[in-house]
Parts: structure tokens; C-alpha cells; sequence
């Protein structure tokens, strides 16, 4: 296979870091620029983070200076892409991993913190979350809301968020917020719909590890492959795919060797 070279990554909102650490900061970097660019222009920042080992060294980061200080807590709304319905102290939840992470250490005020709720029922919680997100939101014309950074990764099997392949949330049209059954282990979620995840100001996926390369490869060589990470197409530009090198091994070649973006 010829190697793309730097332009065509690029194009296609490629940045290629050397390893994991250095993928985690450049996250936490967009996170503190949104952040400050989002207040000065309306005066908040929306933001939706996701679960997951790569996302969790990028969130640690956040509760340490620089950073810790440069970001606008005050005025940081933070969700949640999907969760498992799982209580905060299990392995699994990915509410339960942030604050042990990141949330009990900085300033953010408690009310603009907003876990999924998982107490319940599947199909309530998908409700009281969209009812979260409408009593923080002023919804567009298209009758969305609009975040202004959501952070994703990518599953193995090509899932997004909790989105998985042949799943009925991949056709939802209308809801703000569904629930849904899958992943491994095949548990009870609640996840965000693509209406909401498309309407983002900026979308960035974040993917490393060796494990990933194929399907990294796949979305961008495969046009065929129908993945619910591929339908994720920014109504307001392109995503950003923020990977490490051992990720992008297979799409990039023999590029793989240098470090790209920088």
C-alpha cells in the first residue's frame, strides 16, 4: 500500500502523536482552548466526554496545573456521551471513572455536573437525561442542542458512544438521548443520538493502542463499511480523529514513523 502523505491526513482531520501521553495532552489542550473560546463568546462552555481507558489520561491532565487553572470552570457544563447503568462505584461507569479522575479535584460547581442517571429504568433515564440537557440548553432551529466540544472514541467493532452496529440507536432521528443494549460485556446503556452528536460545534475522536489500528483503517479505507463511527458528520465541519501512532499504523504506513501534527 502507498503511504498517504501529511496533506492527505489533514484533509481528512487526521493528527497523529507520537504515543498515549502525548494523544491525552493534545486532548487536554482543545478541551482548554474550547473551553476559553466558548466563554468569551457566549459565555459558557457545553461539553460531552466519553468513558474508556484513552479519554481517562486525558481527563487526569485536566485536574492538574496549567490546566487546572487556564480552564473556566465556573462556566463549564459537563455531560456525558453514554454510560452503562451502572452505580458510580463499579469498574464500568464511566461517571464513576471521572470523578475518581478528575471531578473531585477541580472547581467545577456541583449543578453543572450532569451524570446520566442510572437508577432506573433504561427508558427513563434516557428521558431524564434529555430533560437535563433541555433545562440547560437553548435548542436550535432543528430543535437540537448544540455542544460546544464532544470528545468520542471508537470501538473495535466500528461503535461510537453507545451506537453499536445493527442497533436500533443507530436509526433514532428524534430523541435527544435513547437507551440501548450491547458492547461487551452486552449491558443496559443510555447514549446520546447523532442528531446531538452531529450538531456539535467540534467533535473529537480519540483513539490509541495497537488494538485500534484495524478499524482505524477500515473507516477511512473501507467506504463500504457501514460503522456507526462513520456517520458521524459534524453539521458544522469535520471531526478531529486524534489518534497515537500505533493506532494509525495500519491507515498511514510507512508516515506511521514520524509523528505528525505536531
Amino acid at each position: 500500500m502507498t503511504a498517504p502523505d501529511e496533506s492527505w491526513l489533514k484533509k481528512r482531520g487526521i493528527v497523529i502523536r507520537a504515543n498515549a501521553e502525548d494523544l491525552a495532552a493534545a486532548g487536554a489542550d482543545m478541551f482548554c482552548q474550547t473551553a476559553r473560546q466558548s466563554v468569551e463568546r457566549r459565555g459558557f462552555f457545553a461539553v460531552a466526554v466519553s468513558g474508556g481507558t484513552t479519554p481517562r489520561r486525558m481527563h487526569r491532565l485536566l485536574s492538574r496545573n496549567p490546566r487546572l487553572s487556564e480552564i473556566p470552570w465556573r462556566c463549564t457544563h459537563l455531560f456525558w456521551v453514554d454510560e452503562r447503568m451502572l452505580p458510580p462505584d463499579q469498574p464500568g461507569s464511566n461517571f464513576g471513572a471521572a470523578r475518581r479522575d478528575f471531578l473531585d479535584r477541580v472547581p467545577i460547581p456541583p449543578g453543572q455536573v450532569h451524570p446520566i442517571p442510572v437508577t432506573e429504568d433504561p427508558e427513563e433515564a434516557a428521558a431524564r437525561y434529555e430533560e437535563d440537557l433541555k433545562n440547560v440548553f437553548h435548542r436550535t432551529k432543528e430543535g437540537f442542542p448544540e455542544f460546544d466540544l464532544i470528545f468520542l472514541g471508537v470501538g473495535k467493532d466500528g461503535h461510537t458512544a453507545s451506537l453499536f452496529p445493527g442497533r436500533p440507536g443507530m436509526e433514532e432521528t428524534g430523541r435527544w438521548v435513547t437507551p440501548v443494549k450491547g458492547g461487551d460485556p452486552e449491558v443496559n446503556r443510555v447514549t446520546m443520538t447523532y442528531p446531538v452528536l452531529n450538531r456539535a460545534r467540534q467533535v473529537v475522536f480519540l483513539i490509541s493502542g495497537k488494538e485500534k489500528a484495524g478499524i482505524v483503517k477500515t473507516l477511512f479505507q473501507t467506504k463500504e463499511a457501514r460503522l456507526p463511527a462513520r456517520r458521524i458528520r459534524p453539521l458544522n465541519g469535520k471531526p478531529i480523529w486524534l489518534m497515537d501512532r500505533e493506532a494509525a499504523s495500519q491507515l498511514t504506513g510507512a508516515v506511521a514513523g514520524r509523528v505528525l501534527g505536531n
